[in-house]
């Protein structure tokens, strides 16, 4: 209470999200596969800042929009529906908005992008970034000057990383996390980066470099240690069918980190995290996909297996009495009845 500053700051490329679903197999060249549905959406780093700003969370974004129509559709969805602060965005003139078409099957997806570099870096778009509870960041090979700027006006940097396309995975890399306040990484990315074979073994590497490592494990769950506690935790993920995966882990991080923001104990944070993060894979899309309050809401209130209840209880205590508006999840059309193939 009282607090202005932006409970979450942000910044990173965002992307129109074209994802189709039910393909059942990849395509091969020259085969044309007729899928069971497509939604579209913001994606990229949209995923992070519609997650938390659907706990209610002060979110600031600053990316760029091309002056497209996918560009300013973005800034539509993001500033009115999704009610996040967009003061340190730009429109670009002349560019346009970066589009991705994602390919779900089973419990992952194939990406495809068109896109150009954006004409504004984030260090631009930062400047001297504002002091914020915490900022959500994805950390690179190369380090942002504004990272070190926030780390210093005291805003907690709550860090994951993405794929090596080299596959060098440059331990280099970790050195920035001594900006950092937390690390979570997948399961991949943590042992490629550690030069170890378990997540155990990774996180006990990122241990000693992060006050709070968390290692994600997808159908597995999470395992987790706070040096500042004292406290760990390993907990398993929840039996829920996959329709899509995009941006499971950009949930995953928005929900640790509002969880974090309550003062939750670990275990509660990686088992909300977890939750949030399953919940998400039933919808198409990233960003939209994210079930807020809302979502976590009417899964909590439908719940009736006994042992559920019993591990999320402590959500009784932690739900607002008011989850607020339903959320609204990505525009989806569903194949015709009897449509006609090609």
């Amino acid at each position: 209470m009282g607090d202005e500053r932006p409970d979450v700051l942000l910044t990173g490329l965002l992307f129109y999200d074209l994802v189709l679903t039910g393909l059942g197999k990849p395509p091969t060249p020259g085969e044309e596969i007729w899928t069971e549905g497509m939604g579209a959406g913001p994606g990229g780093i949209a995923n992070l800042a519609v997650a938390a700003a659907r706990y209610g969370l002060k979110t600031s974004l600053a990316t760029v929009f091309g002056d497209d129509y996918y560009g300013a559709h973005l800034r539509d969805v993001l500033a009115n529906q999704e009610h996040i602060d967009l003061s340190l965005s730009r429109t670009a003139d002349g560019w346009h908005t970066p589009v991705t078409v994602a390919l779900a099957y089973g419990h992952d997806r194939a990406l495809i992008t068109h896109g150009q570099e954006p004409p504004l870096t984030q260090d631009a778009l930062m400047g001297d970034p504002p002091e914020a509870r915490t900022a959500l960041v994805h950390i690179e090979a190369e380090p942002r000057a504004w990272l070190a700027k926030a780390a210093a006006n005291g805003t907690q940097i709550y860090a994951d990383v993405g794929w090596d396309p080299t596959q060098q995975w440059s331990s280099d890399l970790l050195d920035q996390l001594s900006l950092c306040h937390a690390f979570l990484p997948n399961e991949t990315e943590a042992t490629a980066y550690t030069r170890t074979d378990t997540a155990a073994a990774a996180l006990g590497k990122l241990s000693d470099l992060v006050p709070v490592a968390v290692v994600t494990r997808g159908p597995d769950g999470a395992v987790a240690v706070d040096q500042t506690t004292g406290e760990h935790a390993d907990v398993p993920a929840l039996d829920i069918d996959v329709l899509d995966a995009t941006g499971a882990g950009d949930v995953f991080g928005a929900s640790f980190v509002a969880a974090s923001l309550g003062g939750w104990p670990l275990e509660e944070r990686l088992r909300f995290a977890v939750l949030a993060a399953g919940l998400s894979v039933r919808r198409h899309g990233g960003a939209l996909a994210a079930p807020g309050w809302y979502g976590i809401h009417q899964w909590w209130h439908a719940l009736e297996d006994p042992g559920l209840r019993r591990t999320y209880g402590f959500l009784a205590d932690r739900m607002p009495m008011d989850p607020g508006p339903p959320t609204r999840h990505a525009p989806v059309t569903p194949p015709a009845p009897g449509a006609v193939r090609r």
